[in-house]
């Protein structure tokens, strides 16, 4: 490892490192607008000079210098002091006066390294350039007067989001960043460009002029637009979340979201349930709780112990827990969270579980992608085998085919496929040290394909010494906890509603087929109206994932917990104190008075979910049916609406119909 010298003390420094690196690690803070540790190293800024021994009698570049051994680092000798104030000079010789109307005041780099490191005034007198606004779509709004050309936007595009169309045009004074034709940013990440612009040339088009930072509560939750577990942090004024931004979580979502995880909260105060409903007259009329709550009783006496609970895809563990615990008082047993219908064998956690790791994808060297659209599945995950791709990693892909923004060779779409893989596919499989399958929603929708995909844990040799290459890729946030809390019936859904239920609990679930239930008494428990709300008999009000604490499972089976950031709107309550309350009413009084009562039983029930972090799966995996045929479908259809929250999101809508269907939004200029 090189040693240098910065401001005086030795360091030591892995090799390969930069002398901004060096820097950062002796404790030193260098300003910089176009590096960024997950971006490639651009060099145009010229913020981060500083003065290094050898070398040219000139301030340098540290962002795009090695460091090497027996160098002096100098980030605050006169030199340098004076080269970053001509920098910062000429970056705001043409940058507007903005800052009182700008989205970006208080949280922008350019004014905190402007007060720290630039001149008083300015000696430029000239007039300042003026540039025409860009449309970018409905997520990213354009001020480019503003743009520093940083260009980190057009690395985040063309590297970790795969779609180069964000660039620059013209040369000197007169270049500009656009997306060339000026159409909408097709990627499911383009709100990423946001947070990485360091000024605020691109700002949150559905937040724009909401509130200042310092107005704003921060929260820290998980997101559940999709199973990956995003890391996000919500920001609250009132009882209000204005909006999401995601928190730095290497073995997650590394500081990205998807733009459903970012824009869907507008919906968080649309369309919601705030009261009690009962269905009079096949109308639903608003009641008391007390007056719902006896209905849902003079149901239950009837049902006896015919009853169920069906699971929607945004829960939490303690929601599920306490759910169950009521159904089982009332002496039912059966659970179900696959609202569509799957039934796949759920005998070995490990066998529908995303075995690799989400981190573990990019050190893959073969992929094997079945039924799965990875793009819009788990966008994350997506960035991560762009990752493996930039390593040497070869993908194969069994499905219909499309834009993964990826080389994928297509095998085909048949599922008769998996029995009989080419021979250079197995033999590049044979000679991976990191083999990788990744199986999706349209495999554990086929009878035989999740067996077929099983059997090719021996024939690809998918399990190595502390390695395991198979992976379930689920789309649903309450999957992998509903699974370990037993939401799961042998033929799944299809057979619960064969066993005709007389009591149906619909916890937010929203994707169900009720006509299957037309003989159930449906109660909801849930937070939007939408379909589940529509065929309910009682609804229950209830709390969204931002209304509540939580502890969620996601794909990858790790536990991960949320904060609750601001109450649930009217009457609803949280959905825990819902069931504890109809639980004395129908005489089965649940065994805790508080939510950390109800924490405590279910870590003594499941304790996997006592701690945060992965859960451990021992691979044992069931022997199941094989031969499956036919063409596999992907179980999305629309990314942008996907569940209840999405559904009631203006901004979801609005990409929906945009970037998926061709409607014109384009805006003038601003």
């Amino acid at each position: 490892m090189p040693k240098v010298t910065v401001d005086g003390v030795e360091i030591e420094v892995p090799a390969g490192a930069t002398v901004l690196q060096a820097c950062e690690l002796a404790g030193k803070e260098i300003p910089r607008f176009c590096y960024h540790e997950r971006l490639s190293i651009a060099g145009n800024c010229r913020m981060c000079l500083v003065e290094v021994k050898p070398g040219p009698p000139k301030p340098q570049a540290s962002c795009a210098l090695p460091a090497a051994d027996g160098q002096e680092i100098r980030t605050d000798s006169e030199m340098v002091k004076k080269a970053r104030e001509g920098v910062m000079e000429f970056l705001l010789i043409n940058h507007p006066l903005d800052c009182p109307i700008c989205d970006q005041g208080g949280e922008c780099d350019l004014q905190d390294q402007s007060v720290a490191y630039g001149r008083g005034g300015s000696r430029f007198h000239e007039n300042k350039r003026a540039v025409t606004e860009k449309y970018m779509g409905p997520i990213v709004k354009t001020v480019m007067t503003r743009c520093i050309q940083c260009t980190r936007c057009v690395r985040f595009a063309e590297e970790v989001a795969g779609v180069p169309e964000i660039g620059a045009i013209y040369r000197g004074e007169n270049m500009q960043i656009t997306t060339y034709l000026e159409h909408a940013a097709q990627s499911e990440l383009s709100g990423n460009v946001v947070d990485l612009c360091p000024v605020g040339a691109l700002t949150s088009r559905p937040y724009a002029f909401e509130a200042r930072p310092w107005e704003l509560k921060k929260t820290f939750a998980i997101d559940v637009m999709d199973a990956l577990g995003t890391n996000i942090r919500l920001d609250s004024r009132g009882r209000q979340v204005l909006r999401v931004l995601p928190r730095v979580n290497d073995d997650v979502n590394e500081e990205w979201a998807s733009d459903k995880t970012r824009h869907h909260v507008d919906a968080l105060v649309r369309k919601r349930l705030d009261k009690p409903y009962v269905r009079r007259d096949g109308k639903l009329v608003p009641v008391s709780w007390d007056e719902a709550f006896a209905a849902v009783a003079e149901a239950a006496g009837k049902a006896g112990s015919s009853v169920a609970a069906v699971a929607g895809d945004l829960l939490d563990c303690e929601t599920m827990y306490a759910a169950r615990e009521l159904v089982r008082a009332l002496g039912g047993t059966m659970l179900e969270g696959r609202q569509t219908g799957l039934a796949y064998d759920v005998s070995n956690l490990a066998a529908v579980n995303f075995n690799s790791t989400i981190a573990g994808v990019e050190t893959a060297d073969v992929i094997l992608l079945v039924g799965t659209n990875l793009r819009w599945e788990a966008p994350l995950v997506n960035t991560r085998v762009r990752k493996a791709i930039k390593k040497g990693a070869k993908v194969y892909a069994v499905g219909p085919e499309t834009d993964l923004t990826y080389k994928a060779e297509w095998l085909g779409n048949d599922a008769s496929l998996l029995g009989k893989l080419p021979d250079a596919v197995v033999e590049a499989f044979k000679g991976a040290q990191r083999p990788l399958v990744i199986v999706g929603g349209g495999v554990l929708a086929k009878d035989g394909a999740h067996g077929d995909t099983l059997a090719l844990v021996e024939t690809l040799g998918l399990i190595k010494d502390g390695w395991n290459g198979y992976n379930v890729l689920h789309f649903a946030a309450a999957r992998m906890g509903g699974l370990m809390l037993g939401f799961a019936t042998d033929g799944g859904i299809r057979a619960m509603a064969a066993a005709a239920p007389k009591l149906l609990f619909s916890l937010g679930a929203d994707e169900v087929d009720y006509s299957a239930f037309a003989g159930s008494f449906k109660v909801y428990v849930g937070h939007h109206g939408d379909k589940g709300a529509h065929a309910a008999d009682v609804i229950l009000p209830g709390a969204s994932y931002a209304e509540k604490a939580g502890t969620y499972v996601n794909l990858e089976g790790r536990v991960q917990r949320g904060e609750k950031a601001v109450f649930a709107p009217g009457d609803a309550r949280e959905d825990w104190s819902i069931f504890r309350a109809l639980s004395q009413v129908l005489g089965k009084t649940l065994p805790f008075d508080s939510f950390e009562q109800l924490r405590a039983r279910m870590f003594a029930d499941v304790p996997a979910l006592a701690s945060e972090g992965l859960v451990a799966c021992d691979w044992a995996p069931p022997s199941l049916p094989t031969g499956a045929s036919g063409e596999f479908s992907y179980p999305i259809k629309d990314f942008y609406l996907t569940n209840s929250i999405c559904r009631a999101s203006p901004t979801m809508q609005r990409c929906s119909a945009e970037l998926l269907h061709g409607e014109e939004f384009a805006e003038a200029a601003e």
